[in-house]
């Protein structure tokens, strides 16, 4: 019965080993999760802060962040350019009024009413 006692009172012992394991790795992953969640919050401020700054001061051409503004302000331009493109692809344009898609060929803005002039590039 010795034996049986002793290979009893290893198992019940591996079993709690087991188990504060599982729980130690359980609480380590919910910390890393919430650590990346926190990093995740912190990349995102970042950005908005420096959507801000670059809002505020996107007509400073000089300065330290001259340089990473007139990129900003060239991508803005090209998103611009492609989006005529894909408007003109579509046979449509937008209301300069409201920024409604309308037709090309339409006088008046479906959605704001504002005339239109059909002539325009």
């Amino acid at each position: 019965m010795d034996f049986f006692d002793r290979m009893g009172e290893k198992l019940v012992t591996a079993g709690k080993d087991v188990t504060q394991k599982a729980k130690d790795l359980s609480g380590t992953a919910k910390l890393n999760f919430d650590i990346k969640a926190k990093e995740d919050f912190i990349e995102k401020q970042y950005a908005q802060i420096g959507k801000l700054y670059y809002e505020d001061h996107k007509e400073e051409a000089d300065g330290a962040y001259g340089q990473q503004m007139q990129a900003i302000a060239e991508a803005f331009a090209a998103i611009d350019h492609m989006k005529e493109e894909v408007l003109k692809i579509k046979g449509a344009r937008q209301c300069p009024q409201c920024g409604a898609t309308v037709p090309e060929d339409t006088e008046f803005c479906g959605k704001c009413g504002a005339k239109l002039n059909i002539f325009e590039d």
